[in-house]
């Protein structure tokens, strides 16, 4: 059974960076889509923004326009885990920040497309 944990959330003021950690098991993840989505508490998982994902390890990362240069999404395929770098982070940034995986898709920034998801971890950034 495949499985995501997020860790690395917390509450920051404005400019300050965090690095959130998602480990996946139950499965191999190398070939898998894997992405970063965030939502306000209580959103339904299909209104969940996309943040930045890839489709394999190794592949073109794709970030949405607001974090661009200032978020990082990387993989180590050896530990089976993802992480988002959060630099220079706003108060616009704050939502619960979750995981997600899907062995394959074209449309990797539609939440609806993802069958793994993680909990969450909070990220509350304050100016």
């Amino acid at each position: 059974q495949v499985q995501l944990v997020e860790s690395g959330g917390g509450s920051v003021t404005a400019g300050d960076s965090l690095r959130l950690s998602c480990v996946a098991s139950g499965d191999t993840f190398d070939t898998y889509t894997m992405g970063w989505f965030r939502s306000a508490p209580g959103e339904d998982q299909e209104d969940r923004e996309f943040v930045a994902a890839n489709s394999y390890s190794g592949g073109t990362i794709y970030y949405e326009d607001s974090v661009k240069g200032r978020f990082t999404m990387s993989r180590d395929s050896a530990k089976n885990m993802i992480y988002l770098q959060a630099d220079n982070l706003k108060p616009e940034d704050t939502a619960v920040y979750y995981c997600a995986a899907v062995r394959i898709t074209a449309r990797l920034r539609w939440p609806s497309e993802y069958d793994y998801w993680g909990q969450g971890t909070q990220v509350t950034v304050s100016s």
